[in-house]
């Protein structure tokens, strides 16, 4: 995927070059080779790419060079959705360094009116969802007469989830359009036809999809509850070896922050990169972690790039990455020089489909396993497992207890659920449906208070009677 093409050849300003010699990158990946120079001329371009080739580099770079700071909304992102957004935006605000442009983030499921006002205090660039950037126009939030450049981030999914009439009523109001970049991993004929109206003698570049290089790396899979995940990774941490270093890898600069400070209490010597820290501050934390002084990092995507130190024996994925490629770069941290190197990916209910389709795409040989068991003489958990009963739960986060209260124990529905609610303290909606049967009842509860209910059944019982009662996995 990386090509021998230096992105200090491209005589980039100095502050964007700062930020990718910061981020420790030296040669740009194939998309990024053949789009970069394109975009920089002005042309619109079409691009075949996956999430994780390099894209976001690939429009960023060209885009942020073009943008002058201070100067009104001038360019316009637009991803399928949140998630995608706020990783676009995270890396786009690495990217430009110190070249001080207000980029925003626009999606649905926050604050409207804090939106709003960050909207109206000034902006440069806008990463959003076409929803709430519709939205934030007809509100006079945003103008899309202003932006010169257009960015369709992940085209083919926009299109699966619909979102092709609200591009086109957006592209339809920014009259000052001067430049369109689409990026896009499959070209379904609609997406060719509305190509072609809405944009100017495009280039084409498609890069080599097929093409992977599978490191060398035994991969494991762990099924665990969200609540669960940070005991999995204490569990995997505490097999380090002693001349050994980790890496964690987390979707999101909150998360790595959270797991810094929650893996810190537990004692575990580990600092976290993501794209809100100052050169400076990237390169110190580096700096330790290349030295042995710091064993375990905790770390973004974007940030993780330039990472290439021989003592990693582990990586662990604490979120499932959002594509193949991402994976790939995340395992290939570990197995270097000869050492045995483990790749750990930990699979909640939410990722199980998405890890699901990563395995399949390249048939990857990854094994299914339980968290490894504490070392010997070491006979306490760094972190206390917790009862999670969330991913046997139904859509609506409702579980099934089999209690042994046969019919003849005459306990009626309304007893039963009263006794819950009071004992629990728990709200009466906690309490779903409740079948009873000649020998046990089958009784459903909200996961968030299953647990406790098992255990208030077995220790202070009902009816007179304390009560076994299982989780039911339907």
């Amino acid at each position: 995927m990386f090509t021998t093409t230096k992105f200090s050849t491209w005589d980039l300003p100095s502050s964007i070059q700062a930020a990718i010699d910061g981020l420790g990158w030296e040669f740009a990946t194939e998309v990024q080779r053949d789009t970069v120079p394109l975009a920089r001329r002005g042309r619109d371009v079409i691009g075949q790419a996956r999430t994780g080739s390099g894209k976001t580099a690939a429009f960023g770079l060209p885009m942020i060079e073009h943008a002058t700071p201070g100067e009104g909304l001038q360019a316009l992102v637009l991803a399928p959705t949140r998630e995608l957004a706020v990783q676009v935006a995270e890396e786009l605000e690495t990217l430009q360094g110190e070249t001080g442009l207000r980029m925003q983030t626009v999606y649905g499921g926050t604050d409207i009116e804090k939106q709003a006002k960050q909207l109206d205090a000034g902006v440069d660039v806008i990463v959003g969802t076409p929803g709430r950037v519709m939205d934030m126009s007809e509100r006079g939030h945003i103008d899309l007469t202003k932006p010169t450049m257009f960015i369709l981030d992940e085209a083919d999914r926009m299109l699966d989830m619909g979102f092709f009439p609200d591009i086109l009523w957006v592209l339809e109001r920014m009259t000052a359009r001067e430049q369109t970049l689409l990026f896009s991993a499959t070209f379904p004929q609609e997406i060719v036809n509305a190509a072609s109206e809405f944009m100017r003698d495009p280039e084409f570049v498609q890069t080599n999809m097929d093409e992977i290089d599978l490191p060398d790396v035994r991969m494991l899979l762990v099924h665990v509850g969200r609540s669960n995940k940070l005991w999995a990774t204490a569990r995997v941490l505490s097999h380090l070896e002693e001349d050994g270093q980790a890496i964690i890898f987390a979707n999101t600069k909150r998360m790595v922050d959270l797991l810094v400070t929650r893996l810190g209490k537990a004692k575990f010597d580990v600092d976290g990169l993501h794209g809100d820290l100052s050169q400076n501050q990237r390169e110190r934390i580096l700096g330790r972690f290349r030295e042995g002084e710091v064993r375990i990092i905790v770390a973004t995507d974007v940030a993780a790039r330039g990472i290439d130190v021989d003592t990693v024996t582990q990586v662990i994925n604490y979120d499932v990455p959002n594509d193949m490629d991402a994976f790939i770069h995340r395992i290939g941290r570990t197995g270097r020089i000869g050492r045995t190197g483990e790749a750990w990916t930990l699979v909640d209910r939410s990722s199980g489909q998405q890890m699901q389709n990563i395995v399949a795409t390249y048939d990857l040989p990854v094994e299914d396993a339980e968290a490894p068991a504490l070392p010997e003489g070491m006979d306490r958990d760094p972190v206390q497992f917790r009862e999670d009963l969330s991913d046997a739960a139904d859509p609506f986060g409702f579980v099934t207890l089999r209690v042994d209260i046969p019919s003849a124990d005459g306990l009626s529905k309304a007893d039963l659920t009263d006794w819950l609610v009071s004992t629990l303290a728990c709200d009466p909606l906690a309490v779903g449906r409740i079948v009873q049967s000649e020998s046990h009842l089958d009784l459903g509860m909200h996961s968030s208070v299953a647990a406790k209910a098992m255990k208030a059944l077995g220790k202070e019982g009902v009816a007179g009677s304390t009560r076994t009662a299982e989780l039911l996995v339907l």
